[in-house]
């Protein structure tokens, strides 16, 4: 699937959005020269829905990225139609989406970021989920940085909360073939560089 953001209606939804999520959850940018220009991706945790937002905001709106989203917001008819505009792509959790990988790394290809949130979905605590290999899988492949990014699992509103985007860093293709424990070990390290930013959010 041939995944493309409308330039024209994503600058105007994160103009809209833009004050709103602002005045409701403050933030403040760390490591804003580790968002280098070109493709890239985005890797971060998360803990609420608002976290892509925040993300896309933090990056900027001459840059639109593709958030990996599960399918079922693309499955709302409405939603989904907006969805697909802001050049989101699917993923079902639940099975081998090669489609969702197609066009993440068409997206790559391009030189555009791709936004991925590594647990596969919303964790509150620490450890609370291992990592899937998606994302540094994608990376390898496709010979773009990872920049690893930490989001406070608290937001408080009206509160002012860093987000956090790390030293980006590349997985490099090996001669040999790699297992799936070797893959795990990389996902497992991944989690751990954006959870070691966390010192730097508090």
């Amino acid at each position: 699937m041939n995944v493309k953001a409308s330039k024209k209606f994503y600058r105007g939804c994160f103009r809209l959005a833009s004050p709103v999520v602002r005045f409701f959850r403050p933030f403040e940018i760390i490591g804003k020269e580790n968002i280098l220009d070109g493709a890239a991706m985005v890797c971060s945790n998360h803990s609420a829905m608002i976290d892509p937002f925040l993300i896309a905001l933090a990056i900027g709106i001459d840059t639109p990225v593709h958030v990996i989203s599960k399918i079922e917001l693309f499955r709302i008819p409405v939603i989904s139609a907006v969805l697909r505009k802001l050049g989101m792509i699917s993923v079902d959790r639940g099975t081998r989406d090669v489609a969702s990988v197609k066009s993440s790394l068409t997206c790559l290809k391009r030189g555009e970021k791709v936004v991925i949130f590594p647990e596969g979905t919303r964790t509150f605590e620490h450890d609370a989920t291992s990592a899937k290999n998606g994302a540094v899988k994608i990376a390898e492949h496709s010979a773009v940085p990872i920049i690893p990014v930490f989001i406070p699992r608290k937001k408080p509103v009206f509160r002012r909360s860093k987000i956090v985007f790390g030293e980006p860093y590349y997985i490099i293709k090996p001669r040999k073939r790699r297992t799936a424990e070797d893959y795990a070990e990389l996902s497992e390290d991944l989690m751990n560089r954006i959870q070691a930013l966390e010192q730097r959010s508090l």
